[in-house]
């Protein structure tokens, strides 16, 4: 298989279900922030964390490829609810987001209370946590804009949103770990 098609010269990609859109579609836009934030999170995975967190993480990147191809299909041909027509794509569950509550639950049970904001930075894994962070509140905030004119799974958003704050708080978790002082703002007033 050849990972060049030639199909894009002209500022245009395809749909799942080949609706053809430009490359500068919000939809095109959402899966492809989508896509940086999972290849952010295989960059953590990577680091020297946990067996743990690393099998979180590759439950995250899962969910997040499940994302991306519920964006990357033109919802006119999805398969509709009894089953008529369409394309059939992965979904996401309540569970899904779930499993991100409980793992912040647990590590939040062995945080100090948080009473200031956190500047980004700490180590580099810590650091890598925020950019994913960031670029996960990016993926939401395009998701909930595509959603007002086409139709976005309720899910995808929810989950980014707590996605988000999953990695915050991994973050704030792999500080404490290592000992690293968190780096608070105080505001110079």
């Amino acid at each position: 298989m050849k990972i060049y098609t030639k199909t894009g010269d002209k500022g245009y990609t395809s749909l799942i279900g080949g609706t053809r859109v430009p490359k500068s579609d919000l939809r095109i836009e959402s899966y492809g922030t989508v896509d940086e934030l999972n290849s952010y999170i295989g960059l953590i995975a990577d680091q020297d964390v946990s067996l743990h967190i690393k099998s979180v993480l590759k439950e995250v990147q899962d969910r997040l490829f499940t994302i991306g191809s519920s964006l990357a299909t033109d919802p006119e041909k999805v398969l509709d609810k009894n089953g008529k027509k369409g394309i059939q794509i992965p979904d996401l569950h309540p569970s899904d987001t779930e499993l991100l509550e409980k793992e912040m639950d647990s590590m939040n049970g062995m945080l100090p209370e948080l009473r200031h904001f956190i500047l980004p930075g700490g180590n580099t894994t810590v650091s890598f946590c925020h950019i994913a962070r960031c670029v996960c509140r990016r993926a939401e905030r395009l998701t909930v804009h595509l959603g007002r004119d086409s139709y976005v799974d309720n899910q995808v958003s929810i989950y980014l949103n707590r996605l988000s704050d999953y990695l915050f708080v991994l973050a704030r978790k792999l500080c404490f770990d290592n000992n690293i002082v968190e780096n608070q703002w105080i505001p110079r007033v």
